[in-house]
């Protein structure tokens, strides 16, 4: 009889720490990002964490895998893009995505190794710029802001170089991949690159860039995006709640100075 309640003492221990661990497993939230720099969600996992949240960051090495990712659902949610580029590229790929909340603008760039102002940058200049649509027209209107160009009348800020209505210093406007932006400053006069990418170039957008885009460009204010049937999920929204609040605010603003800045504004005012 006694071996008999040993054995069913080792059954309920069993089914108890496998509803545990399944428990466990059920608080692990994905999160995919672009690049290396996950200071950001180090600082908001350490908060999960108190709420009983586990949360694992998954790097990706350019902005097509972590939507690709999310819509096959290999993660839970990503946070690396644009609110432009997120709604372009879903739907060209037909994708069931959904953004569930605002993080930062993170300001793209003018840099160069030759010149120290755009004004500097003479005529029939070689200038990089990323090559898809989104990136590119971001790229273009930062450059007619600079001065350097002007765009067609109603240009929506996704296109190509056809968007080009005036170039008055005839420069000559190459478009490469978006992470190879940095590699080819020696060859050009100035490149524009997205901000996480310099990042991990080893630039500091406020301190490195000869000309930065306007913090209050509201395509381009980054979000955080989950498959749309998710969207309403409670610990996905706890989340958004945790990277939403005051203190993640103060850590961004004091951890990168200027180079990523919170933005936490209602989706409805970003166009969703």
């Amino acid at each position: 009889m006694k071996k008999f309640a040993l054995i069913i003492m080792v059954l309920l221990f069993v089914i108890v720490f496998a509803g545990c661990a399944a428990n466990s497993d059920s608080k692990t939230i994905k999160i995919g990002v672009s690049g290396t720099d996950t200071r950001i969600w180090d600082f908001v996992k350490k908060k999960a964490e108190k709420e009983g949240l586990k949360l694992e960051i998954v790097k990706y090495s350019d902005y097509v895998q972590p939507n690709q990712a999310l819509a096959s659902g290999d993660i839970d949610a990503n946070a690396f893009q644009t609110i432009s580029y997120f709604n372009t590229f879903k739907k060209e790929r037909g994708l069931d995505l959904s953004p569930i909340g605002t993080t930062i603008i993170a300001p793209m760039g003018v840099y160069s190794d030759k010149y120290q102002s755009v004004g500097d940058i003479p005529d029939g200049a070689k200038i990089a710029v990323p090559n898809e649509a989104t990136n590119m027209g971001r790229a273009l209107l930062l450059l007619q802001s600079a001065g350097l160009l002007q765009l067609k009348g109603g240009f929506d800020g996704n296109g190509t170089l056809d968007a080009i209505k005036e170039n008055p210093k005839n420069l000559e406007i190459t478009a490469v991949a978006a992470e190879q932006t940095p590699r080819v400053l020696p060859d050009v006069a100035a490149s524009v690159i997205n901000n996480g990418i310099a990042v991990d170039a080893g630039l500091h957008p406020v301190k490195d860039s000869i000309k930065l885009e306007d913090e209050t460009a509201t395509p381009y204010i980054n979000i955080i995006a989950a498959r749309t049937e998710d969207r309403n999920r409670e610990d996905l929204i706890k989340i958004v709640e945790l990277y939403q609040a005051d203190d993640t605010a103060e850590f961004i603003k004091k951890e990168f100075d200027g180079a990523q800045l919170p933005t936490f504004v209602p989706l409805k005012e970003i166009g969703e």
